[in-house]
């Protein structure tokens, strides 16, 4: 059986993905408006002066759905900040800013960010811990997991 043994650092990267999911879904579309109007068909001279399309990104597939819909879920046991903190980082907006929003030096917003990532990693190894820890403790609790489970 292939059993997933999960670190703050793949968690921070399914967490990453699961941002990146998110942002590709289709917009909701209201029902009923629709357009009447034929589709236009441009000739060349008149796409000479337009601004060149915004390309995206393909939809996700079902299993990136399922998957993010599953990370989703990882951050409910958490404190409202650190799991603030772990989204913003998901979907990579600068330190600086995600300091501003939550009122906390880069260093506490960051300690924030590792005990999210770590007591995440820690309960989806079903990974048994006094949750009275202090944050560092359980930092180092999961690195020194990470490092006696990943073969050196």
């Amino acid at each position: 059986m292939n059993e997933t043994i999960w670190t703050p650092k793949l968690v921070e990267l399914r967490l990453a993905e699961a941002a990146s999911v998110l942002k590709r879904l289709p917009e909701d579309r209201r029902l009923g408006y629709f357009n009447t109007w034929p589709q236009y068909r441009h000739d060349f001279a008149d796409l000479v002066e337009q601004e060149p399309r915004k390309t995206s990104m393909p939809p996700p597939s079902p299993a990136a759905i399922s998957r993010m819909e599953a990370a989703l879920e990882w951050t409910f046991g958490l404190e409202p900040i650190e799991g603030t903190i772990i989204w913003m980082r998901a979907r990579n907006i600068p330190w600086k800013t995600i300091c501003w929003k939550v009122g906390l030096q880069r260093s506490a917003a960051h300690e924030n960010w590792m005990y999210g990532l770590c007591m995440i990693a820690l309960t989806l190894n079903q990974q048994r811990f006094n949750r009275k820890l202090s944050r560092r403790r359980i930092i180092e609790l999961a690195n020194a997991s990470e490092a006696t489970r990943s073969p050196a």
